[in-house]
């Protein structure tokens, strides 16, 4: 892969919609080279309301990103979430010829399609076909069965949809930002490429992904991700809360949850008083910081247990040694580790983009806010590769030389078919000239 392709990550957002512009340097690692942001106005949850506000997002933010890397801008890869993402788990089976060799990346390549055609609830689309366990002539526990020996290969495969028009209000806006939708990636897994390691995904993790207005879940185990989920719950709601509690304006509140929140009411001073300025001729508003942090707890633990609710449902809960990672925007939140450390009893950290980054002059991309942006780039130079992989495998086959049938007349001389001919050309001279005869 030539160090000079970028590739351009579009995370469109509740609160904001986000593109970065990397590149891989010589040693394997994201290089930023710019990044564009802009507020969000049409996306709530994840889903596009309105087509004209996030096209003009989306437009500023690709902009500024490709002013600061010198660049243009034609194909994203774009991440989609929301309320409406579903994720199941569906078997898969195919029969190969017992004559046949080793079971080939075709093969695996032919089961995995067959599950892009299985039936799904009316309006929905399949965005994501993932293999999780293969089985071959019935021995299962199989990762990787290319090479192996066997006529019925199966597999579990996490089967993740999304509703149609959500898509196509998705590319409908990139369209009209004169962009080229690349791919589509379900922001949770963009995420985990971001913030998880091979470790941990291997340990047993749960990534939460705390946005401004869904929580994303990913469960993984065994390098294999498990399970899959998105919460109508995140950041914004939390703002919400404190607007009405306190009963000041949306972007005071917003200011009150990230300059003086906390998600643990008991970590907050009784006595720490923060003024708000009041409306027009009216006086300035007091807010207590223990009241503050009331609020932002209440909701922050119904928030806690719905991710409960989504381990416990995934049967993985007490498999997680890696226990759980929180991103995103929310998980700057003062004391949001300590609490779902101990409502879950899982240990909880935080999780940064900054393993998979190389240097970079933009200190702003290394925060959890973008580990979704970062995540996208990372996911279009790993199709990348399979792609490039892929061809590499076909070229590879086509080139190797193939065992040819012999000419059928090499089986009865060079001259079996001419002396033929020549033989039914002197009947029918002959036959010709009796008739002439006559």
């Amino acid at each position: 892969m030539e160090n000079n392709k970028l590739i351009v990550g579009l995370d469109i957002g509740t609160t904001k919609i986000c593109a970065i512009i990397g590149r891989k340097n010589e040693f394997g690692k994201l290089e930023v080279l710019g990044m564009g942001k802009a507020v969000s106005d049409g996306v709530i949850r994840g889903i596009v309301t309105n087509i004209d506000k996030t096209v003009n997002a989306i437009q500023k933010a690709v902009h500024e990103a490709s002013e600061m890397a010198d660049v243009d801008i034609v194909e994203v890869i774009v991440g989609i979430a929301g309320q409406h993402i579903r994720s199941t788990v569906h078997h898969g089976v195919i029969i190969r010829h017992p004559n046949q060799d080793e079971i080939t990346v075709e093969d695996v390549r032919r089961l995995s399609n067959d599950m892009e055609n299985i039936v799904v609830p009316p309006g929905n689309t399949i965005i994501h076909v993932m293999p999780q366990d293969y089985t071959v002539d019935y021995e299962d526990g199989i990762k990787d069965p290319v090479g192996m020996s066997g006529s019925r290969l199966e597999a579990d495969f996490h089967i993740i949809t999304a509703q149609t028009t959500a898509i196509n209000n998705i590319n409908r806006c990139v369209k009209r930002a004169n962009l080229v939708s690349q791919d589509l990636i379900l922001e949770p897994l963009a995420s985990s490429l971001s913030v998880l390691s091979e470790q941990d995904k291997e340990a047993g993790v749960c990534l939460v992904d705390i946005g401004g207005g869904t929580t994303d879940i990913a469960i993984f185990y065994d390098n294999i991700i498990r399970h899959t989920a998105v919460i109508p719950l995140g950041g914004n709601i939390i703002t919400s809360d404190i607007k009405e509690g306190c009963m000041v304006l949306h972007h005071q509140a917003e200011l009150l949850k990230t300059k003086f929140g906390k998600a643990i009411t008991e970590e907050a001073n009784p006595n720490e008083i923060v003024s708000i300025p009041g409306l027009r001729n009216r006086q300035p508003k007091e807010i207590s910081i223990k009241n503050l942090a009331a609020i932002i707890q209440a909701r922050m633990e119904e928030i806690v247990e719905y991710v409960q609710n989504e381990l416990v449902a995934s049967g993985h809960y007490k498999k997680l040694t890696g226990g759980i990672v929180l991103t995103g925007g929310g998980s700057q939140l003062q004391g949001v580790a300590q609490l779902f450390e101990y409502m879950t009893g899982l240990d909880t950290r935080i999780g940064y983009p900054n393993e998979h980054l190389g240097k970079c002059k933009i200190e702003e991309v290394k925060s959890p806010m973008y580990a979704t942006s970062v995540g996208l780039v990372l996911a279009g130079f790993r199709s990348l590769d399979e792609r490039e992989n892929n061809y590499r495998i076909r070229t590879e086959n086509n080139s190797q030389p193939k065992i040819q049938a012999k000419p059928l007349r090499a089986e009865f001389g060079p001259n079996i078919f001419s002396s033929i001919r020549n033989k039914l050309k002197d009947i029918i001279t002959n036959d010709i000239n009796e008739d002439s005869n006559y």
